[in-house]
């Protein structure tokens, strides 16, 4: 077991969905941007970092009907199928590291709020765009929200990597052109604020 995948079974064995900072009730950005990209209900979706995040209830209830969630966490995936109940078995749970996973298929959107900015080694990042590449289809859509420049520098005791859209521009290369950028301040759950960037690309088809 890598030292990330220990890191983030251990947050999520001792801590409950709203005791962590980055917990949304509701992901409006997300889906906001999820929606413009992805009109079409049946549009194959994936989650990276998803974890206990609510993103994957919220598109369950849009009617989203092609869904995969990913993190390195079982504990975090397991408690958001006990969350969702009986509609846990139309989605795709996947446990592994965005790094050194083998995308099976490939998808119209690929959304992360959670997994990037924790990548600080530029041969972890290069490793991440490798995969979006491998499982991202012509045309398709990637979602990156991470902690803005003026945001944290750690998260859950570990550095980050702060971004904006220029600098996630210049680690998904030229296929990639930026659609849409937004900022948001976000609120944890003791009422810090914390800022957030999110980036909306397409690949070139």
């Amino acid at each position: 077991m890598s030292d990330r995948t220990t890191h983030w079974q251990s947050v999520y064995a001792t801590k409950g969905e709203t005791e962590v900072s980055w917990f949304q009730a509701s992901p409006t950005i997300s889906l906001e941007m999820i929606r413009a990209a992805a009109p079409d209900h049946d549009a194959a979706i994936i989650d990276i970092g998803g974890g206990a995040s609510r993103l994957v209830d919220a598109l369950l209830r849009d009617g989203y009907r092609d869904l995969a969630v990913l993190d390195l966490s079982a504990d975090a995936l397991d408690a958001t199928k006990k969350r969702i109940g009986a509609a846990a078995s139309t989605v795709d749970w996947i446990v592994a590291d965005a790094t050194t996973w083998r995308p099976m298929k490939t998808y119209d959107v690929w959304h992360d709020r959670a997994a990037f900015h924790f990548l600080t080694d530029p041969h972890d990042r290069a490793a991440y765009v490798e995969r979006l590449r491998t499982a991202v289809k012509p045309e398709g859509h990637v979602i990156i929200a991470t902690f803005a420049p003026d945001g944290p520098e750690k998260c859950s005791g570990l550095p980050v990597q702060r971004h904006d859209s220029a600098s996630l521009a210049a680690e998904l290369g030229p296929e990639f052109a930026l659609v849409e950028t937004r900022r948001e301040t976000h609120h944890t759950p003791w009422d810090s604020t914390q800022a957030f960037q999110f980036s909306r690309f397409k690949r070139r088809g």
